[in-house]
């Protein structure tokens, strides 16, 4: 099962997609969001093997500083605190990501000098450094984690180098990448020492419950385009609704279709996703008048009974 974060995510590019396109069709943009679901899900399993080919290569340089007389790169006592990383060393054993790698397309050998290059600017940065002469007898899983995070935000979720090998393999990686860098950083953040291999991660496959939940979404937010923007009008304040941001009421038909068709997602859960793809997708302000409209929305509609759902006091 894929992570209903990205689904709601890619439900509202293939919905912005629909709008802009001459010739709207429902069924070929439900068949590009299923396929974008796919793609994202291999961009998160992709960014997550690049440390795994970091860690990798930092063998390999151990290894050849073993076997050789020349001192080349770094001290071997450097070398061999950073190879010995918990946290890297479980995710190389992590079973999801092995069944994934075993695919050859999906490793980043082909793309060695990137990787080599990569591992060169973290070791001559201010991290690294405190982070292979900080010396303890036993590493600490904890602070095995956190390099690993510094090292992710710093070298990997901003670097051009990186977009344009994404670009050239995929074109819906580089929109996808900036939420996916959420996704890989929250992994790290709940990896636990003690689930070893079976630690499971964010997004999974796609099967039929993503496909369901994804065409509800969308099939909803077209179909009742005309019913949400109803709702929208009713507690916009006589605001002239072809003068909101386009991207905020795509948000929110989209919000509407889930507070309305999906009865187990809490209210507040729902607000606060779309509230937070209007931080990300729309204008700076957005969000707040996003948060607020969507919150009136919702009482309005339990109002109504058109949803039997409670609604939380503090969604303000």
């Amino acid at each position: 099962m894929i992570n209903r974060e990205l689904i709601r995510l890619k439900v509202l590019q293939i919905a912005y997609a629909y709008y802009q396109n001459d010739e709207k069709n429902v069924m070929s943009s439900e068949k590009e969001l299923f396929f974008s679901m796919s793609k994202t899900h291999e961009l998160y399993l992709k960014l997550l093997a690049l440390i795994v080919a970091l860690h990798k290569d930092a063998c390999r340089r151990l290894e050849i500083m073993k076997n050789s007389q020349a001192r080349v790169y770094q001290p071997i006592s450097e070398l061999e605190r950073f190879t010995g990383n918990l946290f890297a060393k479980q995710l190389v054993e992590n079973e999801q990501l092995c069944s994934f790698l075993e695919n050859e397309s999906n490793r980043w050998d082909i793309d060695t000098e990137f990787v080599i290059h990569l591992f060169n600017m973290i070791t001559e940065s201010e991290v690294y450094q405190k982070y292979v002469f900080y010396i303890k007898n036993e590493h600490d899983y904890s602070e095995d984690k956190e390099i690993w995070r510094k090292i992710y935000k710093l070298f990997i979720e901003q670097n051009e180098d990186l977009d344009a090998i994404l670009e050239e393999k995929c074109l819906y990686w580089n929109d996808d990448k900036e939420i996916v860098d959420t996704f890989v950083l929250k992994t790290i953040n709940r990896f636990n020492q003690e689930n070893g291999a079976s630690q499971p991660l964010i997004a999974g496959s796609i099967d039929d419950d993503d496909k369901e939940f994804a065409q509800i979404l969308f099939r909803n937010a077209i179909k009742n385009e005309e019913e949400y923007k109803g709702y929208m009008i009713e507690v916009s304040k006589n605001w002239d609704l072809s003068r909101l941001a386009f991207m905020d009421t795509i948000i929110m038909q989209i919000a509407i279709a889930e507070m309305i068709n999906c009865p187990n997602v809490p209210l507040s859960v729902t607000i606060d996703m779309y509230v937070e793809l209007a931080k990300l997708y729309s204008t700076d302000k957005s969000w707040m008048f996003v948060n607020g409209m969507l919150d009136q929305i919702a009482r309005n509609l339990i109002e109504r009974r058109k949803i039997l759902k409670v609604m939380n006091n503090n969604n303000i």
